[in-house]
């Protein structure tokens, strides 16, 4: 008999400060979609842009030397959790001039439909949340 194999609704996966974790990052996020029947769903290039911007906001500002950063990915049929966590300090915020840099946080505040930062000891957690229907169904 075949079965379908699905991952389950929590999956994440720690990363290096190393400069392929950005690429290895978005890979395991394809992959969870995939896992999960939402890599061809209509926000699935959405979500891997935004787990690329946050993954990268991490790396080259909340991880220290010798650190990891975590990739959190949550699907409960409804809703898509990505969440970030590094331990560096700051907050992550949208520039207020156009010559500033942190264009990466407007990308993701544009495509998700909720994001924002929560505190953790130490440093942070960057998330976003993207409404979706389950494979097959129509997105809300």
């Amino acid at each position: 008999m075949n079965e379908t194999i699905q991952l389950p609704p929590l999956r994440e996966r720690f990363f290096r400060r190393e400069r392929r974790a950005v690429p290895a990052a978005r890979r395991f996020a394809r992959e969870t979609l995939a896992g999960w029947g939402l890599a061809e769903a209509g926000r699935g290039d959405d979500v891997l842009l935004c787990v690329s911007e946050l993954a990268t906001n991490a790396l080259v500002h909340g991880v220290p030397p010798g650190r990891q950063f975590r990739v959190f990915l949550r699907y409960d049929g409804a809703v898509l959790r990505v969440e970030v966590h590094d331990s560096g300090g700051g907050e992550p915020r949208i520039p207020e001039q156009a010559d500033e840099g942190g264009r990466g946080l407007l990308l993701v505040a544009a495509l998700a439909d909720k994001w924002g930062v929560d505190e953790r000891d130490p440093g942070k957690v960057v998330w976003c949340e993207f409404a979706t229907a389950p494979p097959g169904g129509v997105t809300r």
